[in-house]
């Protein structure tokens, strides 16, 4: 069997970037990484379906009684915006000055191609592998993280030995073990129209909108504490709209906020703020207001000692010469909702990708992709083979 070259991945980085997923069409990339591995018949391939044209794609390689190593990454992407700001078609996967350009080549489907020829890799050269890998592949990171949340519920990271996810951490320089939480909420608040020359007559949704806002940004201080790696709690109102024409009182009024946690703050502690400032307003006269959450998200605490970290600190050093730094993130990911399966692991989140996520012209350089693809293979071998690691899947058999 031929083995693959640096161009063959590279071609398929590319394909994948080609694809056009945003927030929707994760099927055509599922299916379009399945035909990889379709000559392989000791690969279980098993695509579940979220919604029309969104599945997720589940890949499990090896056959050997042992840990079972979980490597995960999103499908999809988002909008590229506007398209006068890129240099070149955002999805053309186009290489220049060393560089793959296209909506998603950091976030984050360079980690995801990296980790599929990882795969392709061991299988063309036939490693027998002490345990198993699944590659998760998920839809919805980008507007919630519902593909992993239905994997999670559907038990296809159940006892794993660890978790690595493949988003951009500075060039594969750093190795993620925390990260914050997030909570979007939405806030209704519903009012009465009238002549705006007769003001009294009707309820303005708007003002009372604004008065939660201004106790929401008040009292949400109170979390106060500061994380050593993570820093504190970030609270922004980012979105507001309502009413209907300049001259009637509006009726109607919702606004958006988006809360980043820390492990100090359970999500919780939120969610009983905001509702009791909604429950006080709502006993007020013509107040009535609404809130409700859009797939939140806990923050992971993370061990900075725990196996798993010790495992990629060695590899990193073996495969790229460097020593890795060990940190947190801002942002939240997949591992948020992989974390709450059946058993006791960590993930950590290490990846290729520059710092132009969500940008116009986002690239990843193409010599950080292939390093990427050389440190999950063996990353992989090391993982499974390592003697505490087994240890431990033994034990509790």
């Amino acid at each position: 069997m031929q083995i693959m070259n640096d161009q063959k991945k590279i071609e398929i980085l590319q394909k994948i970037i080609q694809i056009n997923s945003v927030n929707s069409n994760e099927t055509q990339v599922a299916d379009y990484i399945s035909s990889l591995f379709s000559k392989f018949p000791e690969v279980d391939i098993q695509k579940i379906a979220y919604a029309p044209n969104r599945d997720n794609l589940v890949l499990t390689i090896g056959k050997n009684k042992g840990p079972m190593l979980g490597l995960t990454g999103h499908m999809d992407v988002v909008a590229p915006g506007n398209l006068e700001d890129w240099n070149y078609d955002p999805f053309s996967a186009t290489i220049a000055d060393d560089k793959v350009y296209g909506r998603g080549a950091t976030d984050m489907k360079s980690g995801l191609a990296a980790l599929v020829v990882a795969l392709l890799e061991l299988l063309e050269h036939k490693i027998e592998l002490p345990g198993k890998i699944r590659l998760l592949a998920t839809v919805g990171e980008e507007t919630g993280e519902y593909g992993a949340a239905q994997l999670t519920k559907e038990g296809f990271a159940d006892n794993l030995a660890g978790l690595l996810v493949a988003e951009p951490t500075s060039n594969m320089q750093n190795i993620v073990y925390t990260a914050r939480g997030v909570i979007d909420y939405k806030v209704k608040s519903y009012g009465k129209t009238a002549h705006s020359a007769e003001p009294q007559l009707g309820i303005n949704a708007i003002d009372n909108l604004i008065v939660f806002y201004h106790l929401a940004l008040e009292r949400l201080l109170k979390f106060n504490k500061t994380d050593p790696v993570l820093g504190g709690v970030t609270h922004n109102i980012t979105k507001i709209k309502g009413g209907e024409q300049v001259n009637s009182i509006p009726s109607y009024a919702e606004l958006m906020g988006n809360i980043r946690t820390i492990p100090d703050y359970p999500n919780q502690y939120f969610y009983d703020e905001l509702e009791k400032i909604i429950a006080e307003l709502n006993q007020k006269e013509g107040f009535k207001l609404a809130i409700t959450y859009s797939f939140p998200e806990e923050a992971i605490s993370g061990k900075p000692d725990s196996q798993i970290i010790k495992i990629a600190q060695k590899t990193h050093q073996t495969v790229l010469g460097s020593a890795a730094k060990i940190t947190g993130s801002s942002g939240a990911n997949d591992g948020a909702e992989f974390l709450q399966a059946k058993g006791d692991f960590n993930s950590i989140e290490l990846g290729p990708g520059s710092n132009t996520s969500h940008q116009s012209n986002e690239y990843v350089e193409i010599s950080d992709y292939l390093n990427a693809v050389k440190f999950y293979k063996q990353f992989a071998l090391d993982f499974l083979q390592n003697k505490q690691i087994r240890k431990t899947i033994s034990e509790t058999d």
